[in-house]
């Protein structure tokens, strides 16, 4: 029997999620109706001439398919201060930011009351599956969260990342708690201002509630893996605030030593305990497992663009399993991992039919560019296992039709829901002549030829890309920062792997006759890839929401301007014979 907590009753969420997912044609023609009937009054939906419809085809004749940029003119009346029924029958009074790593800036998407109660939903079904499996007593979460400063736009509506609108709304503590996800900082901690000091007081809460700590989690993978890494810098410091009961001068911010001060006293003999056992560890391996003895798993969104973290968060994490949890963007939720015990590499995600309606364009292999005329979308449950599809969203906030740029795989049905696996993003892609690579094989290619660092004992801390066409031909540019100092050696022969792992044929065929140019590595030194974190945070984005910019284009001057600045050492491939 599964347990009720705080009229939370996981035996119930499993059922009704099992109904719906039986009738999932049925939840979405009614999902279509609902949002259409809420949003009857509004500007975008009447100027289409739906008059009051609300079945998917009659949808589906008249609203178009759109991205963000067919939508901007209604959400900047918005942010100006029109709060007339433009998109939603009732004003949008918040707005979310996206993390802005793929378009170089943040864009604001609308955000209301009815994709918080989606939030709860994906967030309670996951648990419930989650828990079935790693049941949680009693305890606390070593949470990675953080949550930026909301602000107001020109025309007085609340903005903030996605996140941070999650966690300000005051039923999310509450919601937690039914979840047993009860955060071991104080609240104090995930508004910080400085996410530096903010880190550091995460850190230091969960060696104080150690033996509590139930399991590790973060938005990303990234911000966990970004977490350790800085506690490897940081652990004496830490150490030395628990012993003495007195907090480091490093931590500045007012509210935030007031809140540890409630909770930090000295404890020599748990000091002591913490540095034995890190001074027990070899390269810091099993680092997470160590410290948190009580842990059960580590959790956070480990696919997509998370999936080059896993390997050192693996280290950190020794034995205990991690555990991937939902798919979402910063647009809206789409599905969540019921099958939490397969590895993050072979997760699938369950779309819930009632949170969304929901369309899928299908992908035509043979033509990548998709310059010719598209396949016309196809309904939830009409997808076909092992066909690739583009998502289009409708949502509650006023997105209709809403191209997400996310191309997945079907790869079953759970009941009549399909079950998805992340490939790629649309829009992220190397091309310079014929040649198209994705974020995939671009990872593919870097996880290739880091193998050669592994004889000199290093790895790659991060990575991302760009093309260079500012002479003939043009050529791919890899930017890695790695953990030490590698031989010449060693990073002419990871250059040329490089070089040799796109195996796309439209980037074979064109560097063979000179089309493109030899690919360069560049090495930047340490702590470039920080810079760019802070550059992000510093256009509103949160650090548990970051994703590093895996192709950086030509409208993000800044990065590149960053990663220039920064570069140490550069190489060339050598002739391509094959």
């Amino acid at each position: 029997m599964l347990e009720k907590v705080e009229g939370f009753n996981m035996e119930k969420v499993i059922e009704e999620f099992e109904e719906v997912t039986k009738d999932a044609g049925r939840v979405q023609i009614e999902t279509l109706r609902k949002i259409l009937e809420d949003n009857s009054e509004a500007e975008y939906l009447q100027n289409l001439g739906l008059n009051g419809r609300t079945d998917p085809q009659s949808f589906k004749n008249c609203v178009p398919l759109v991205t963000h940029k067919e939508l901007e003119p209604y959400i900047n009346r918005m942010i100006d201060g029109d709060l007339s029924s433009i998109l939603t029958s009732k004003p949008i009074t918040t707005m979310s930011l996206s993390s802005g790593t793929t378009q170089g800036k943040p864009k604001f998407v609308p955000w209301n009351d009815e994709l918080f109660e989606t939030t709860v939903q994906i967030y309670k079904t996951s648990f419930a599956f989650r828990n079935k499996e790693f049941p949680i007593t009693s305890g606390k979460a070593l949470s990675f969260i953080y949550s930026s400063k909301q602000f107001k736009t020109k025309g007085g509506l609340a903005a903030g990342t996605a996140t941070t609108n999650v966690f300000r709304n005051s039923r999310y503590t509450v919601a937690m708690q039914a979840l047993k996800s009860q955060c071991c900082s104080p609240e104090e901690v995930i508004f910080g201002p400085d996410f530096h000091q903010s880190l550091y007081c995460h850190l230091l809460c969960g060696l104080i509630f150690c033996d509590e700590v139930q399991f590790v989690s973060s938005t990303f993978a990234h911000s966990i893996v970004h977490s350790f890494r800085t506690f490897e810098q940081v652990w004496e410091d830490l150490v030395a605030d628990i012993r003495d009961g007195v907090l480091t001068e490093r931590v500045t911010v007012p509210s935030l030593r007031n809140a540890m001060s409630k909770i930090l006293k000295p404890d020599p003999n748990l000091a002591n305990i913490i540095q034995t056992k890190i001074m027990g560890l070899s390269n810091w391996y099993g680092l997470i497992q160590e410290l948190f003895p009580n842990a059960k798993y580590v959790y956070g969104i480990m696919t997509g663009s998370m999936e080059p973290y896993l390997k050192k968060l693996r280290h950190y994490a020794g034995d205990l399993p991690l555990l991937t949890s939902d798919y979402g963007s910063s647009e809206g939720w789409i599905a969540t991992n019921v099958n939490p015990t397969l590895p993050p590499e072979s997760a699938l995600y369950t779309v819930l039919p009632q949170i969304g309606y929901f369309e899928f364009i299908p992908q035509n292999k043979a033509d990548s560019d998709f310059i010719d005329v598209e396949p016309q979308p196809v309904g939830l449950t009409q997808v076909k296992v092992g066909q690739e599809y583009e998502i289009v969203i409708t949502t509650p906030a006023g997105l209709y039709r809403y191209r997400l740029g996310d191309i997945v795989k079907v790869m079953g049905f759970y009941n009549s829901s399909p079950q998805l696996k992340f490939v790629r993003r649309s829009s992220l892609l190397l091309t310079i002549n014929i040649d198209k690579n994705t974020e995939k094989d671009l990872q593919l290619a870097v996880e290739e030829a880091s193998k050669f660092l592994a004889e000199e004992k290093l790895e790659v801390v991060d990575y991302t890309s760009y093309v260079d066409v500012s002479k003939d031909p043009g050529h791919y540019v890899i930017v890695w920062e790695i953990s030490g100092e590698a031989s010449e050696e060693v990073l002419s022969e990871c250059c040329n792997c490089l070089d040799k792992s796109f195996v796309d044929a439209g980037y074979t065929s064109s560097r063979k006759v000179n089309c493109i140019g030899a690919l360069e590595l560049r090495v930047v030194r340490h702590g470039t890839f920080q810079k760019i974190l802070e550059h992000y945070i510093g256009l509103g984005s949160a650090v548990s929401q970051f994703k590093t910019p895996r192709c950086v284009g030509s409208n993000n001057a800044k990065v590149l301007q960053i990663l220039n600045e920064n570069v140490v050492n550069k190489y060339f491939s050598s002739a391509f014979n094959n």
